[in-house]
């Protein structure tokens, strides 16, 4: 078995060996994945955190044939934007980059040295000014299939993400994550940081927004916003257009 660690702020991952194959996905910086298939410039690879599988880049993973010794595993990057000094060079990492092999550390012939604040997961507490706070640091970032980081987010990239930083850890996907939890019976009862998904015409869970408060909803739509949200579900902020029907509420505790 070998293993793949982006050397990179981002790494995207592929539904085919190609660049211009649909990006399903991404690895940031540091996040270690088992590599599952080789091509000639591409890896297959799964994620050691969501088990997503996707192709990567070659020239953008160190290959390993065992993972690094770690310091910490509940680090995270704490700012917007933060630095790690790979060998001499600055490399710019988002908010919510997994610090386990990123700090004081060299493996696949590089060495590493973050330069930022600290988040500790075991520290973090689940409450609305710690989530208000964390969602705030995603506001504007663009829309972007696939994405995970501040740079560009899709809808349950953004929710996996924010959950992250508490040490709770959600599947990928919107479907997958409205799978797990405890249902809120209604948008009343609702708490910051609760799960609301939505469906489309088929039935289909399709997006996932975080609960602000039991009128309020950040998202991923277009970039991360903040729109009204009531029983059928969300209305654009700016057109008072209905744009996502709400299926169902989840809380995870």
């Amino acid at each position: 078995m070998h293993y793949a660690i982006p050397i990179v702020a981002v790494c995207a991952m592929r539904l085919q060996a190609s660049h211009r194959s649909e990006m399903v996905s991404q690895l940031l910086m540091g996040e270690p994945a088992v590599v599952v298939e080789t091509e000639t410039d591409f890896l297959k690879v799964q994620s050691l955190y969501d088990r997503y599988e996707g192709w990567c880049q070659k020239s953008q993973l160190a290959v390993l044939k065992e993972l690094p010794t770690y310091h910490q595993t509940s680090w995270m990057s704490k700012d917007h934007t933060s630095i790690v000094m790979v060998d001499d060079t600055p490399v710019y990492i988002s908010a919510g980059t997994p610090l386990q092999y990123l700090h004081d550390h060299k493996w696949g012939g590089y060495s590493f040295r973050y330069v930022g604040n600290f988040w500790d997961t075991q520290n973090a507490v689940f409450d609305e000014k710690t989530i208000l706070g964390l969602t705030e640091l995603y506001l504007n970032t663009p829309y972007l299939w696939g994405g995970r980081s501040v740079m560009g987010i899709d809808c349950s990239g953004f929710s996996q993400q924010v959950y992250r930083f508490f040490g709770k850890s959600l599947p990928r996907d919107a479907y997958q994550q409205a799978a797990l939890g405890e249902s809120v019976g209604f948008l009343q009862e609702t708490r910051c940081g609760d799960l609301a998904f939505f469906d489309n015409a088929e039935g289909k869970i399709t997006h996932v927004g975080i609960i602000l408060s039991s009128d309020k909803i950040i998202h991923a739509s277009g970039q991360v916003r903040i729109d009204s949200i009531d029983n059928m579900g969300i209305i654009h902020s700016k057109t008072g257009m209905r744009t996502h029907n709400l299926r169902i509420i989840k809380r995870y505790r």
